[in-house]
C-alpha cells in the first residue's frame, strides 16, 4: 500500500500455498490465506509492522521474509494521544467544483430532498411495537396499493421510551436520535406518532411544538398522535382501525408528490463498513473515497462515522479540518468515546471481530486506516455529536465527521437520524445489511464475495485488485450509480429483497 510498508497482502483467491515464488523473488515460507498479510523483511522480535505505511503493530517474535504475519504475532501500539494533535491553522483549498449531475428527487416543504416517498409510523415506546407492527401490515395489504406513488410505509420501532433514566444528561443521545429520525427528508415532513399514553417519553417530548413542519397545515400544528390508551379504543381492532385512519391521510398527502429533477447537491450520503477485511483499505473503501470527493464537488453532503474505526487516524483527520474549531470538536468526540469505553472496561481493541481477523485484518490500527479512506480528501467541514442532524447544526453541504459506535446497525440508524437519503455500505467478510428507511448501496471488496453473493451486491470492487479497474473508474461507476438509485431507477438488492436492520438507537444513559 506504501513503497516504505514491510508487509503486503494475498490478492488471490484462496491464497497461496508456501513455495510460491514472487517475480522479486519472494517465496512463501508457508501458505497464506488470502488478504494476509507477509513478511516483505526479515522481522527481528519488537521491529515495527508497516502497513499503509502506518506502525500497526510491533513483532512479538522473528519473522522471517515470506513469513505469515497474522494477529497472534504482533503487539497492538497504544492509542494515539488526544494532545499535540496537528491541527489545521489555515482553511484548506476547496476541491474544484463538479457540475452538471443531477437527479429524479422528491422536494420538502423544509428544502432538503427525499430518494424515497415513505410514511414512516414513529413509535414513542417499544410497548407499541407489536400493535404498529400488525397496522403497518395491513396498510400495506388494503392501504398502499390504492397510493402507488408511496414507495413504502414502515414502523420506526425501537427499544426505547420507557424502564430508563429518562432524565440523565445522556439519554438526550437516544430522545434526539428518534426526533431527528422522524424528520428523515425520506418521510417528506409527514409526522405521524402512536403511543402507549403511560411511557416516559411523552409525544409533547419526543416531539415538542416547533420541532417539526406539518405539511398542508400553513406552519406548526398538533402532533398527530394515536394514543392507545385513550378511552375511545375498545378493543385491540379499534387501536388498528384508529392506526390505520391516519395513515390513510398522510398517504394521501404523500401520494400527490412526483419526482423532479434537483442537483446532485441534495444528495446526503453516509458511508459506512461492516464485515470489513483486509481488501476493504485496498479497493471498496479507497473508490468510496474517490467517490466522496466527487460528491463534495458537485456541492453534496458526505458523513463518515465509526469513531472507533477512525480513532488511530485522528491526526491524518484533524490536519484535513476545514478550521481549528472543527479539529477540536473532532478531538472532543474522540475524547468522549475513550471515556465511555473506559466506563464500560473496554478499549478500542474490542472492535475487531473474528471474521476481521480471518480476513486478515490483525487489529484496530491495520482496520482504522483502511476504514478513513472511505474519507477520501476533502477538507472536513463539520463535526455531528452522537444523534445530532445536519440541520439542528446547520450544515447544508462538505464532508461530514458524524461520531456514532462502529456497529453496523447503530452507526446505520444515527446516520439516518443525520438526515441521509442514501447509505454506501462497504463489506469484505459480507453482510446482508439493509434499512427500510433509506436504500443501501452495497460494495464488495473481493470478486469472490461479489461473485458468491451475486444477488446481494450491487457493486464489485474487487475488479480493483483483480486489475480490471482503477479506484477512479470505481469511483465514477458508483457516483453514477448512486444518482440511478436516488431517482428510483435502480433499485438496490437490499431493497428488492426487502432485507431490513431494525433501528438501534445509542442509548449510553442508565436503564432503571
Amino acid at each position: 500500500m506504501d513503497a516504505r510498508d514491510n508487509v503486503a497482502i494475498v490478492a488471490n483467491d484462496g491464497g497461496l500455498p508456501a513455495g510460491t515464488v514472487f517475480d522479486d523473488g519472494l517465496t512463501l515460507v508457508e501458505k497464506v490465506p488470502q488478504g494476509h498479510k507477509v513478511a516483505l523483511v526479515d522481522l527481528a522480535p519488537g521491529d515495527a509492522v508497516r502497513r499503509y505505511n502506518v506502525v500497526i503493530g510491533r513483532a512479538t517474535r522473528a519473522i522471517p521474509r515470506g513469513g505469515w504475519v497474522h494477529e497472534r504475532l504482533l503487539e497492538m501500539p497504544p492509542a494515539r494521544a488526544l494532545d499535540a494533535l496537528p491541527i489545521a491553522d489555515a482553511p484548506r483549498p476547496a476541491l474544484e467544483p463538479l457540475e452538471g449531475f443531477s437527479f429524479e428527487g422528491y422536494r420538502n416543504a423544509d428544502g432538503s430532498v427525499g430518494t424515497r416517498n415513505i410514511l414512516a409510523i414513529t413509535s414513542t415506546v417499544q410497548c407499541v411495537a407489536g400493535v404498529v407492527d400488525f397496522a403497518v401490515q395491513r396498510i400495506k395489504r388494503e392501504l398502499l396499493p390504492r397510493f402507488p406513488n408511496v414507495d413504502d410505509v414502515v414502523s420506526l420501532e425501537h427499544t426505547y421510551g420507557c424502564g430508563v433514566a429518562i432524565d440523565a444528561p445522556d439519554a438526550l443521545v437516544p430522545i434526539r436520535t428518534l426526533r431527528n429520525i422522524t424528520r428523515n427528508p425520506n418521510f417528506g415532513n409527514e409526522v405521524m406518532v402512536v403511543s402507549l399514553g403511560c411511557e416516559k417519553l411523552q409525544p409533547e417530548r419526543l416531539l415538542p411544538p416547533g420541532s417539526f413542519p406539518i405539511v398542508g397545515a400553513g406552519g406548526d400544528a398538533a402532533l398527530d398522535v394515536v394514543c392507545l390508551q385513550d378511552d375511545a379504543h375498545v378493543g385491540f381492532m379499534s387501536m388498528i382501525d384508529s392506526i390505520m385512519a391516519t395513515a390513510e391521510q398522510h398517504l394521501e398527502r404523500l401520494n400527490a408528490r412526483r419526482r423532479e429533477t434537483v442537483p446532485a447537491s441534495a444528495l446526503v450520503v453516509g458511508v459506512q463498513c461492516g464485515g470489513s477485511d483486509a481488501f476493504s483499505g485496498v479497493t471498496a473503501n479507497p473508490a468510496v473515497g474517490f467517490c466522496t470527493d466527487l460528491l463534495v464537488r458537485a456541492g453534496a453532503t458526505v458523513m463518515f462515522s465509526e469513531t472507533t474505526e477512525v480513532r488511530d487516524g485522528i491526526d491524518q483527520l484533524t490536519a484535513r479540518a476545514a478550521s481549528p474549531e472543527i479539529a477540536e470538536a473532532m478531538i472532543r468526540e474522540m475524547a468522549w468515546y475513550d471515556a465511555y469505553l473506559k466506563r464500560g472496561g473496554a478499549d478500542r481493541s474490542a472492535n475487531t471481530t473474528p471474521g476481521n481477523k480471518k480476513g486478515g485484518l490483525s487489529n484496530i490500527v491495520e482496520k482504522a486506516m483502511g476504514s478513513i479512506v472511505k474519507s477520501g480528501s476533502a477538507p472536513i467541514s463539520g463535526v455531528l455529536s452522537p444523534g445530532e442532524s445536519l440541520r439542528e447544526r446547520g450544515i447544508e453541504r462538505g464532508l461530514v465527521y458524524a461520531a456514532t459506535p462502529a456497529s453496523d446497525f447503530i452507526c446505520g440508524t444515527l446516520q439516518v437520524a443525520a438526515g441521509m437519503n442514501l447509505h454506501v455500505f462497504t463489506t469484505g467478510r459480507g453482510t446482508p445489511y439493509g434499512l427500510a428507511e433509506v436504500p443501501v448501496i452495497k460494495v464488495a471488496t473481493r470478486s469472490d464475495l461479489a461473485r458468491r453473493w451475486h444477488d446481494l451486491m450491487d457493486l464489485n470492487a474487487g475488479r480493483i485488485a483483480d486489475g480490471q479497474a482503477s479506484i477512479e473508474e470505481m469511483g465514477w461507476e458508483l457516483f453514477r450509480l448512486m444518482l440511478d438509485v436516488a431517482s428510483g431507477r435502480k433499485a438496490t438488492w437490499a431493497e428488492r429483497w426487502k432485507l431490513h436492520n431494525a433501528l438501534v438507537l445509542f442509548n449510553p444513559a442508565p436503564v432503571t
